[in-house]
Parts: structure tokens; sequence; C-alpha cells
């Protein structure tokens, strides 16, 4: 009889067909994620025309629904590391699509509000369990990379936010951005279909079968069979307790703090420039259209910072990166207050969205991988909801902010302290505690060791 650690296996895999689906359904899910998110900033103008809002009021909106999202990060996901994360997941698609379209069918801001925050508590649940489980299916070697890039979908789903800002709104209105966000409904019981379940979920709950099936799709060529020894009693231990608790055990308490001020200062920024980028541009001299532009670019800049980042990360590590993308935003917004220029305007704002977004997305599978797999979901959620803080302050800062009568590029500068206090976060991290998974290479061929159990893939 063979001792199976199926993560492992999972780890030492090659990319396959099998990787590339629970890629591409993270991928969807996460774009129409990010659509839903951008979509407020980019139909914001219209909605305050039409409905004669404030500043202030446009900003406490925003502020409700990213407040909704924290409420879906802190409890959706410690309940999906207990229940599965596939059924959460299905739950928060649910969720932000139909009261996505509840939302663009509002006869007033009140009723608007109310079907927006209920949404945003599915959007916050929904990124940190395709995260956690993009992670636990992606090969080792390629990790970083993959998780990172399955926030291109959130980046696309920006600019697609956008360019139906500027083509499709002027002549329809800003409700078809929300009927739009709806569509994900339509394609739930394909997901419930096609896509796994954790393997830590069916080992806890001894479902050999499920597991022997998972893993031979990850490599065929290991001929898995229920006969071998998965040892469910290990799973089963570890699945055991409360796993927000565990988040402070075994030395990880002062690491946990750390990520979360690095992630509340991200997402202060991220949020804020979601919200706010296209009217601090329009009142700064541009056009509508032109300001739409800018919201573009940010998202191109957010792209590209999680593609190079996911592949120097691999080479040099999570942090060297992260640090690097900090300061460099520190820079690029403190520039942003001051120039002129178009050019370099749109070359600064591109950089803004790698050292904010795209940093983001570096940091949730480095923050992710940081705990023991039982606990990934409740890990990362809990970093989400306290992130959620931040980016429920930031439209209203803002407001705040440009309603004092300052120049609006100005608010830009403001987003160097953030910047420079992620980056401090990430400093601060004590890697020797974590559960990070470690590459070795023996003659040739590359096996996976998990540092924190010093077991191998497959015992004989």
């Amino acid at each position: 009889m063979r001792t199976i650690v199926a993560q492992d296996v999972v780890s030492a895999s090659k990319f396959n067909r099998f990787h590339l689906l629970v890629f591409l359904w993270c991928f969807y899910a996460i774009g129409f994620d990010g659509f839903d998110i951008a979509m407020y900033g980019v139909g914001l103008p219209w909605m305050m025309e039409e409905w004669n809002l404030s500043a202030l009021q446009a900003g406490a909106v925003g502020s409700y629904s990213l407040f909704g999202m924290m409420v879906g990060a802190l409890v959706l996901a410690p309940v999906a590391d207990k229940f599965g994360r596939k059924n959460v997941i299905s739950i928060c698609m649910f969720l932000f699509t139909v009261f996505t379209l509840a939302a663009g069918l509002s006869p007033n801001i009140t009723v608007f509000t109310i079907m927006r925050f209920i949404a945003a508590i599915g959007m916050g649940g929904l990124m940190p369990n395709c995260i956690s489980l993009m992670t636990e299916y992606s090969p080792k070697k390629q990790r970083a990379l993959l998780v990172g890039a399955i926030y291109i979908g959130y980046a696309l789903g920006g600019i697609l936010a956008s360019l139906i800002g500027m083509y499709l709104v002027p002549h329809t209105g800003w409700r078809v951005l929300y009927y739009i966000g709806a569509i994900p409904i339509l394609t739930i019981p394909l997901f419930i279909k096609q896509f796994p379940e954790s393997l830590s979920y069916y080992l806890a709950r001894k479902q050999v079968g499920k597991v022997v099936e998972i893993l031979n799709k990850v490599n065929p060529n290991g001929d898995f069979s229920e006969k071998d020894d998965y040892q469910l009693h290990t799973a089963q231990k570890e699945g055991k307790g409360f796993p927000v608790k565990k988040l402070f055990t075994s030395k990880r308490a002062f690491t946990t703090i750390a990520f979360w001020v690095a992630i509340f200062c991200t997402m202060m920024m991220a949020y804020g420039l979601n919200t706010w980028l296209p009217k601090i541009m329009q009142s700064s001299g541009f056009s509508l259209t032109s300001s739409l532009s800018f919201n573009i670019m940010l998202c191109i800049g957010q792209i590209a910072g999680t593609l190079i980042g996911g592949y120097l990360a691999g080479k040099i590590g999570y942090r060297k990166v992260l640090v690097t993308l900090y300061l460099m935003g520190v820079v690029t917004f403190i520039a942003l207050s001051i120039t002129t220029n178009v050019a370099l305007v749109y070359f600064l704002i591109f950089l803004g969205g790698a050292s904010t977004v795209g940093a983001m997305n570096l940091g949730n599978p480095y923050i992710t991988e940081f705990y023991p797999r039982e606990i990934r979901a409740t890990g990362m959620g809990y970093a989400q909801a306290i992130g959620r803080i931040g980016s429920i302050l930031a439209p209203t800062l803002i407001a705040m902010l440009l309603v004092t009568g300052i120049e609006p590029k100005m608010a830009f500068a403001t987003f160097a302290v953030p910047s420079i206090l992620a980056a401090l976060g990430y400093l601060l991290v004590q890697e020797k505690y974590g559960s990070f998974d470690k590459v070795v290479e023996t003659n040739g061929t590359y096996e996976e060791f998990m540092e924190s159990e010093n077991k191998k893939i497959i015992q004989s």
C-alpha cells in the first residue's frame, strides 16, 4: 500500500487540462468580480446627475458596498474552510449576479444601495475562495504566475466596464452596466458541474473516491486508487478547530498582523483609484471619455504588474517584488500630483495600476501559501476583510478631500503614505513560520517537498 500526500501530488504536477479548467473558471469568476467593482466608478458621473448626488453621498454609497464585501469575506471564508469552497463560490456568484441585476433596476438611491450591499457580500466571499482553490490546484513551479494571472480577469473586467462606459452608456444609460454584470447567473449550473471541490474538504470527510478522481486528473500517470493510504486521520485532525484561531497560533500572529496592514493599505489605494479616478481626471479638465481612458490605462498597468511581477516572484521571491512595487508606487503618486504632461500622466497611471492592484494580485498567493492548507481560505478571507476596511474608508476620505476645494490631482499624493506602510508590512513578514512549498531538483526531475511536514510526495 502506498502512502499518498494528496496536496504534494498536486504541487509536483505538470500543468494540464485539469489545471486549465480550474484556471479558466477562476479567471471568469474574478473577471466579473472586477467588472462589478469597476462599474460603480464608471457609471458614477451619470448616476450623480440622474439622482442629484453630492460627492459625499456618492462616496458613502461606494463605502456601503465595500462594507458588504468585508462582511462577505469575514463570514464566507471560514464557512468555506468548513463546508466546501466550491459550494461557497456558487453561493457568492448567485448573490452578486442576482442583486447586481436588482441594483440596475432600482428606482432610487436607497434601493440601489441596499441591492449593491447584498451583491457586495457575494463579491467579498468570492475572491478569497477563488484564490485559495487556485493556489491549491496550481503546480508549485507555476503557482505565482497562475494565481496572479487569474487577476488579469479582474483587470479585463475593469477595462470592459470602462469601454462600455465610453461607448455604450452615453446612448443607453448607466443601468446597462448592471444588466451585463448579471450574466454569470446563466453559467452557475455549468460551474457546479465542472469545478472541483477542495482536496482538503474531501479528505476531511473521507471521500476517497473524489480524491482519487481528482488526483488521476492532476497526474494521469499516477495510477491512484482507493487502496492507497491518503492519511485521512491526519486530514481530519488538521480540519478540527476554529480556523480563525489558527491564524494566531504556531508563531503566526505577528505575520498575520503584518499581512493585514499591507492589505489594508493596498485596498485603500486600489479602491480609491477605482472609484474616483474618472471623476478626478474629469475635474482636472479632461473630457469624460478621456477620463475613462485613464481607467483603461490603470487596468493595463494592473495586468503588466501582475504578469511581470508573477514571473519575477518565481525567480527572486514574492517579498522582494512586492516591496519594490510599493516603493515604486510612492514615487508614482507624488509625481502624479504635480505633473501636467498628458503622456506622462498616462504612463504614471499605468505604473499606479502595477503598484496597487498588480501588487495586490501578487500578495494574495503569498498570503495564502503562508498558512497551512486547512485554513488558507480563512487566512486569505480575513486579510481581505481587514483590507475592505481600507477600501471602505478610501472613497469617503477622497470625497472629503475633494470638497475642501484642493486641486483634484493633489489627492494622488495622499496615496504615497499607504504605499510606504504596505512595503513595511511585507518587510516584517516572518517567512520562517510559514507553510510554503519548496521545489527540490533531483536527477533532472522536480519533486515537491512540503517544508512544514517534511514528507515526500509518494512514499511506497
